[in-house]
């Protein structure tokens, strides 16, 4: 990606609304067209950007999993007796996991097969039956490919979609939503090479701008409400693919790894 000059319109106008109206999802449920038909609906126009909660990409796709059909093998039972954890999502978090980061009493951080940094490897027991868990998207990048298809189709013209995950951050304290997929614009805004407004060059600036728009679409969305899905305006996005692999330090450049 090429040097871009700092925006002053970046961020100033955006806005952000809920897309209502989204029913309870299952396993094989058309998720891409639903969202789709909803954005042209609400008004959703090229250079929107459709934030999508996981968790509703995850039931559609069948990431949903009864505890009781898991078998917990021996390292799950060891990680459940140091943890205090039901041993089939100890089991659940170590199959979705390259690598356990950390550990202490009920707390695992791990690494998923993505390379997200998260609790539990990202797998979450809120607003579903009891038993059952949900994983992330095995691809949450293509997920976002086909819902941002689907929602361009519908509304003519090139939009932008992220889908979410809720993380805490090392050192901070607090929940966020954080971009786990993307598609339809680059998610990392490369300011290198250009300059600051006192002329010096800019050496290392880059803008995690689809995590920026997650963490906005999150402060609507809410953890209880119903409502997994907002449409973010008014926020300029450079043309591209997309990828949330963009958005990943790469392991030999972490400091604290």
């Amino acid at each position: 990606m090429g040097a871009r000059e700092p925006d002053p319109r970046l961020g100033y106008a955006l806005n952000a609304r809920l897309l209502t109206g989204i029913p309870e999802i299952a396993p094989g449920d058309p998720l891409p067209a639903r969202l789709a038909a909803l954005a042209a609906a609400d008004g959703m126009e090229p250079g929107d950007v459709l934030v999508v909660a996981h968790k509703v990409v995850s039931k559609a796709e069948g990431q949903v999993v009864r505890l009781a059909d898991v078998s917990p093998g021996v390292a799950a039972r060891r990680l459940a007796e140091q943890t205090n954890k039901d041993p089939a999502l100890c089991e659940l978090i170590l199959s979705e996991s390259r690598a356990i980061v950390r550990q202490r009493n009920a707390v695992v951080i791990a690494e998923t097969h993505h390379g997200f940094i998260c609790a539990n490897a990202g797998i979450d027991s809120s607003n579903v039956a009891d038993g059952t868990v949900v994983l992330l998207p095995r691809d949450p990048d293509r997920s976002a490919r086909h819902i941002q298809a689907a929602v361009a189709a519908a509304v003519g013209g090139r939009v932008g979609v992220v889908v979410t995950d809720t993380h805490g951050r090392a050192w901070r304290r607090g929940l966020i939503n954080l971009a786990i997929g993307v598609a339809g614009f680059a998610p990392i805004i490369d300011y290198r090479g250009g300059r600051d407004r006192e002329g010096r060059l800019l050496v290392a600036t880059d803008q995690g701008l689809a995590d920026e728009i997650a963490a906005a679409a999150g402060s609507l969305m809410g953890k209880a409400a119903g409502t997994p899905a907002a449409v973010v305006s008014g926020v300029d996005t450079i043309a591209s693919p997309g990828g949330v692999g963009d958005l990943l330090r790469d392991p030999e450049l972490d400091l604290f790894r």
